[in-house]
């Protein structure tokens, strides 16, 4: 009886070896083809992207497919774009999709060109190709590459409150990026910092939201002026006072140079540096 078993096992392991070896040998065997083409954008492309417009669409990114040889397969597309002239060393991914075109908003391509490092505010040269894989990164393949310009925008923090007034670079407006964007400090969810050139005898505000319309977001819900503090028992660094004006501002009073305007909302301090 044990060898009947015995012989039953070798039997079955036989059959399976001889079934995986059939499935390997059945299994279809796939190749690179041709590589994508990229067709849209153009070299002549130029965009300024700006936050007012980040919804609208930027460019559409066109491309002939890539081809793999053997079974049909779904072709997997990412979008890059890198530093001109860098040969893709440290590419940034856009956006995927199984598609060959693609519409950009100003803010997706914004987005990849600070998260690439790209310099904001400022005009870029950006190389832009296509990768194509099978899967999630088989077989890569890549298109030609497209060199065109960007500005990008700044991008602030969902967390920033904002400076506006007379004594900060912007005055008293809140067009483009004139406002003074009041960032928290790194690994801090309650204390504040930036670094402006104040103008001595003028008046400024801490505003805590922005709704980045060139009207401006004036509630008095919306900001936090002297007395607020004052009456909060803040210690107030003694260059700044009540400006006495319709609206309580703050009134610095230093000589007009760069400083490090601070609010730390534990320890109850406001303090110029």
């Amino acid at each position: 009886m044990k060898n009947i078993y015995k012989i039953l096992i070798a039997f079955i392991g036989v059959l399976a070896v001889s079934c995986n070896a059939d499935d390997v040998e059945n299994r279809p065997v796939i190749g690179v083809g041709t590589a994508p083409v990229l067709l849209t954008p153009q070299s002549d492309f130029s965009i300024v992207l700006s936050k007012e417009t980040e919804k609208e669409i930027a460019t559409t990114v066109t491309w002939n497919k890539a081809t793999y040889a053997g079974s049909t397969v779904v072709v997997n597309y990412t979008i890059q774009i890198a530093k001109a002239g860098t040969n893709f060393k440290s590419p940034v991914t856009v956006t995927n999709t199984t598609a060959v075109s693609q519409e950009l908003t100003v803010e997706e391509l914004n987005s990849a060109l600070v998260n690439g490092g790209f310099i904001e505010k400022e005009v870029n040269d950006v190389d832009l190709r296509i990768k194509a894989v099978i899967g999630a990164d088989g077989l890569p393949q890549y298109s030609n590459s497209v060199t065109f310009k960007a500005t990008p925008y700044h991008a602030p923090l969902a967390s920033s409150h904002w400076l506006v007034g007379g004594a900060t670079p912007g005055g008293w407006s809140w067009d483009g990026d004139a406002e003074t964007e009041f960032p928290l400090v790194a690994g801090q969810s309650k204390i504040y910092e930036v670094s402006l050139v104040l103008k001595n005898g003028e008046a400024f505000r801490e505003f805590l939201s922005n709704d980045f319309t060139s009207g401006g977001n004036w509630g008095s819900d919306n900001s936090h002026n002297f007395e607020y503090y004052a009456n909060a028992g803040y210690t107030i660094d003694s260059e700044l006072e009540n400006a006495n004006d319709g609206d309580k501002n703050f009134k610095y009073t230093g000589a007009t140079g760069l400083r490090v305007f601070k609010i730390d909302n534990v320890a109850k301090t406001i303090t110029l540096d």
